[in-house]
């Protein structure tokens, strides 16, 4: 496992960003040279974590729990098959695009290891928004990908330090609830009965995704009670096993 390109942003003035002076750092190219990494701050106030890369839009996007966005390349490397087109690393706005790492299998609070320095944590999967379609020129993209549910990853910062491309990735820490990024993205965007689930997840969530859970579960008690003696994608009200429609 490896980190195959580092990739930086600056501030771009364009249509189809939300921005009020419409910015944008989501075109994202690979640097060849070693980029510091740190907490930045929180979210509204810190940006990326990454020396050099712009967050222009702060209200959505970096801060402390969105540091650090990574993709996997063989999740790039699917979407060209799909999309009949070339993506170089840095097309989806990642910071950090890796090679041999399940990114969608990755659990809320497995920690990396990148390098000799840099130790990072999983925390969520990326939301598409409005500039992230408009960055791809692809019609329907934000539904298109949510779809799909491969999202990447999200990482905050637990020691600094400098990576660069072609450093190592290690898993140092994966811990033994069976909250996914897969689970987080799908719970927050279009199975949103799956929410109690990543209450097993802790504080390594997201704030906002824990939020949204912990709302859900004071909402839905009856639910969620009977959700917990369910696996990871089951409902509640289905019985294990069971195939929606039979």
């Amino acid at each position: 496992m490896k980190l195959l390109s580092v990739n930086l942003g600056r501030p771009k003035a364009v249509p189809y960003t939300d921005h009020p002076e419409g910015l944008t750092g989501i075109d994202k190219q690979p640097v060849d040279r070693p980029v510091r990494v740190a907490a930045p701050g929180p979210k509204g106030v810190g940006a990326s974590g990454l020396a050099g890369d712009a967050v222009c839009e702060t209200r959505h996007h970096g801060g402390d729990d969105q540091a650090v966005y990574a993709m996997a390349r063989e999740d790039l490397d699917e979407w060209e098959g799909v999309l009949g087109r070339t993506l170089p690393s840095g097309s989806f706005g990642e910071n950090l695009t890796t090679e041999g790492l399940d990114l969608s299998g990755a659990r809320i609070g497995e920690r990396w290891a990148i390098g000799s320095e840099v130790l990072l944590e999983v925390t969520s999967g990326r939301i598409p928004c409005r500039t992230f379609q408009g960055h791809l020129g692809e019609k329907g993209w934000v539904k298109r990908f949510t779809q799909r549910g491969a999202p990447g990853a999200y990482l905050r910062v637990v020691r600094p330090g400098e990576i660069r491309a072609g450093d190592a990735i290690r898993i140092v820490h994966r811990p033994d609830h069976e909250v996914t990024v897969a689970l987080q993205f799908r719970a927050v965007t279009t199975e949103q009965t799956l929410l109690p689930l990543l209450l097993a997840a802790g504080d390594s969530l997201h704030p906002e995704a824990l939020a949204r859970a912990r709302k859900y579960k004071e909402k839905y008690k009856e639910k969620y009670k009977e959700s917990l003696g369910k696996k990871p994608g089951e409902r509640p009200g289905e019985k294990p096993g069971a195939v929606q429609g039979f």
